[in-house]
């Protein structure tokens, strides 16, 4: 029995369990929303929430403490990925390894080590959190998150899927999160139709304004 004992093992280790948490917090940040499955999304969910509760106070001990619990990673701005996927291997590894900041990558190269005129660096998923996520969220008391259930599950276990994102990153509701009644609706009163007239709806003509050639026997 599992008395007392909080959390989701997840059928893995606790260095997997770690690993996993904060690879999938860190891509939460990254891009501000996830698709996982459900039982993973409520488990990074209390993990995401102490996090950004720890941020929000911004000090050296606070993103000290969030380095030795989160880690750390070079992460490309959304807006120079296109830029980055166009660049080659050479120049990828440059631009993730250039540096931009005494103790942390802020994604701006000073003018005097820019001797190679990067366009854009890397930034740090720290750095962003403390400066970019953690400070939307300054007045809020906590439920930095939602989770949204998708109506489709998951192909080959049949695994329930869900979207895990932060508050007030999103940009329109996903069309596939669940179906909307008025295609159900419309295939309802076409069969009602059917059965009171005993006449099946009419096709659309094919377009061009020609009608379809008849075969011939």
């Amino acid at each position: 029995m599992r008395h007392r004992k909080s959390g989701r093992h997840l059928t893995r280790t606790s260095a997997h369990r770690r690993a996993l948490r904060r690879n999938l917090a860190q891509s939460l940040f990254e891009h501000g929303e996830i698709r996982t499955t459900l039982e993973k999304a409520k488990e990074v969910r209390r993990f995401v929430e102490k996090l950004i509760t720890l941020a929000r106070s911004g000090s050296l001990q606070a993103r000290q403490r969030v380095i030795a619990i989160l880690g750390d990673r070079a992460v490309i701005p959304a807006e120079h990925r296109d830029t980055y996927d166009g660049m080659t291997r050479s120049q990828q590894a440059r631009v993730l390894r250039a540096r931009s900041g005494r103790r942390m990558r802020t994604g701006v190269v000073p003018a005097k080590y820019n001797k190679k005129k990067f366009p854009f660096v890397a930034t740090s998923i720290v750095h962003k959190l403390m400066n970019d996520v953690a400070p939307k969220y300054a007045d809020r008391p906590g439920g930095y998150t939602r989770i949204i259930h998708v109506a489709r599950t998951r192909i080959g276990d049949n695994g329930n899927v869900a979207i895990l994102q932060l508050v007030g990153t999103e940009q329109s509701a996903p069309t596939d999160v669940r179906k909307s009644a008025g295609h159900r609706r419309r295939k309802i009163e076409k069969r009602v139709r059917y059965l009171k007239t005993g006449k099946r709806p009419e096709k659309s003509a094919p377009a061009g304004g020609e009608s379809a050639p008849t075969p011939t026997a």
